[in-house]
């Protein structure tokens, strides 16, 4: 992942802004990701206010930590293999970085400047690709992880 320090910082201080407004944020990202990918609904099983906190706070430690990626990098490589649990394919990952994007430019409005969207884009695209990589090699429906 080639984030600069700067991209760093739009990063954190553009998210800071959706903090106090996460559960709505979750709200839309969800209703955006519904409208257009109708069929990933089947894949929640789960109360979506739930759902949005678990979000959220999946966002917050990515923020956090993209600074520092060898910390970071185990952490979504699993997240990777447990959505491939949950069926999500690498189609998916295309409306779920679209939604991000739509949510984040409702919730910041001006503050959503170019720099700000092609950092989001650029880590969101790095972090995807880490996750697909990591679903690529978790264990199939009939096989065992190693112990």
């Amino acid at each position: 992942m080639a984030l600069s320090p700067d991209q760093i910082v739009l990063l954190r201080t553009s998210f800071d802004k959706v903090r106090p407004i996460s559960e709505d944020a979750a709200a839309l990202f969800y209703g955006r990701l519904f409208e257009i990918a109708p069929d990933v609904r089947a894949l929640f099983n789960t109360d979506m206010a739930e759902q949005g906190r678990k979000l959220m706070a999946t966002l917050t430690v990515v923020v956090n930590g993209i600074d520092n990626l060898p910390a970071l990098l185990p952490a979504v490589e699993r997240l990777g293999r447990r959505h491939a649990g949950y069926g999500v394919t690498p189609e998916h990952f295309v409306p779920v970085g679209e939604a991000l994007i739509w949510t984040l430019e409702q919730g910041l409005g001006d503050g959503f400047t170019p720099p700000v969207r092609d950092a989001w884009i650029e880590a969101y695209g790095a972090l995807a690709g880490v996750m697909q990589d990591a679903a690529n090699t978790a264990p199939g429906p009939f096989e065992v992880a190693a112990q």
